[in-house]
């Protein structure tokens, strides 16, 4: 597989037109065992950029829990990793969420207390949190598409363990829409799902990625129409429709060059032919990000991705048993940062995968750019996780601006939880 500006490797999706704002004052989101407020997916949260989110997170499982913003640089208290940075709430009780999100974006919050994380977010655990920018594109349409391949049994035995099928916002698919011929839909692509890194292809239509994972980038057409989604990972697309009726827009998820696809969503033009629109074009970058990233002064460190012995790729959970790895160069002590650094620090961090599969390598608290395979510039586009091809190396550089502990690790959530995970520090 290669990557560069256009490729990557993605994932599924779930579709839904968004519903209504999400109110300001604290609000109970209570976690079930039928997924937050009893549904897959959880309440859509929408705010204002500007806007306060305020939540009480209410524990009704019967085990512990947490709240992730992924991709939100929250505060360090709010991050919902437990017990890096909070305790784990403990059934019945309940934990008050409340700050405000630096960025407008797409964002994905799911369970995130260690060891029950993989099994919480398979049994529906997550959600959408939508930061509405101030000057929003012109669309006609915004739609939410979500990945979701929820365990639907109990038996949590990795022995045991079937294929899930992809459900869209906890539905079968494909979800069927009509549109009016031209008119334009935003479509933001979501992975909930714990494991999977598949390919979303859009046909009859031509789509302009104008965000990734929450954050704005230059408008620009994926290669073969094609965007990659690796678990947690979010892609804004922004499409219109053809102009003869009845002609249709598909989504579908791709796997091997050979696999014809699982259809997704389809959209069917019907109506009457809207007016023609100015080009399409991406919001404006977020102005609280770094124009440019000092490389030269940047704090270095390799991070190899090791399997531990023989590993079945198809495994989808270690049963507590560690299957995988993050090893710096020079061990650390148990309970130790991967790196301490002061705050506004430039960090460049290479992760060298040396197993036979694909992982997927995210950060939290901060974004970050990848970097050129053969110089020391950048692809164009924030991040907070990467794809790292097996047997190959990607380096990342971001500037280390949001103090506290902050994991590193696996955004496949059996490979974190099967060892390949660990923090670092900003003081």
């Amino acid at each position: 597989m290669k990557l560069d500006r256009r490729t990557f490797l993605a994932g599924a999706a779930a579709l839904s037109f968004s519903p209504a704002r999400a109110q300001t004052q604290l609000r109970n989101l209570e976690a079930r065992a039928g997924g937050y407020d009893g549904a897959v997916p959880g309440p859509l949260l929408r705010l204002r950029k500007g806007e306060a989110l305020n939540l009480r997170l209410v524990n009704k499982l019967d085990q512990p829990t947490s709240l992730h913003w992924r991709g939100v640089r929250s505060p360090n208290a709010f991050d919902g990793v437990a017990p890096l940075n909070q305790k784990p709430v403990a059934p019945g009780e309940s934990f008050n969420i409340g700050f405000t999100p630096p960025d407008a974006g797409t964002f994905f919050y799911h369970a995130h207390a260690e060891p029950h994380m993989m099994q919480q977010v398979e049994r529906g655990l997550y959600g959408v949190l939508i930061v509405e920018e101030p000057d929003a594109p012109d669309v006609d349409h915004d739609v939410l598409a979500m990945i979701g391949d929820q365990m639907t049994g109990q038996n949590n035995s990795c022995a045991e363990r079937p294929a899930q099928p992809v459900s869209i916002n906890g539905k079968p698919a494909p979800e069927k829409r009509e549109a009016t011929p031209r008119s334009r839909i935003r479509l933001r692509l979501v992975n909930a799902a714990s494991a999977r890194i598949m390919t979303i292809t859009l046909e009859g239509a031509q789509p302009y990625v104008i965000a990734i994972d929450g954050q704005p980038c230059r408008a620009f057409e994926p290669l073969r129409n094609s965007v990659p989604i690796a678990p947690g990972a979010r892609f804004d697309v922004m499409f219109d429709m053809p102009e003869q009726v009845e002609s249709s827009v598909r989504v579908t998820m791709r796997g091997a060059s050979a696999d014809p696809g699982t259809e997704l969503a389809v959209f069917t033009a019907r109506g009457s032919l809207q007016a023609a629109r100015p080009p399409i074009a991406a919001p404006a970058e977020n102005p609280l990000l770094p124009i440019e990233i000092k490389l030269q002064s940047a704090r270095r460190l390799d991070l190899a991705l090791e399997a531990v012995g023989p590993v079945d790729p198809g495994l989808a959970c270690s049963d507590g048993q560690p299957l995988w790895r993050l090893s710096p160069p020079k061990p650390v002590k148990a309970g130790a940062p991967l790196l301490s650094v002061k705050r506004g620090s430039v960090v460049s961090l290479g992760f060298v995968n040396r197993s036979q599969v694909n992982q997927a390598m995210r950060l939290h608290g901060h974004v970050m750019r990848q970097l050129h395979l053969m110089d020391d510039g950048w692809e164009p586009y924030w991040r907070d996780s990467v794809i790292v091809p097996a047997g190959r190396t990607v380096r990342v550089a971001f500037v280390a601006d949001n103090p506290g502990r902050w994991r590193i690790g696996s955004g496949i959530m059996a490979h974190a939880a099967g060892g390949m995970s660990g923090f670092f520090e900003v003081s």
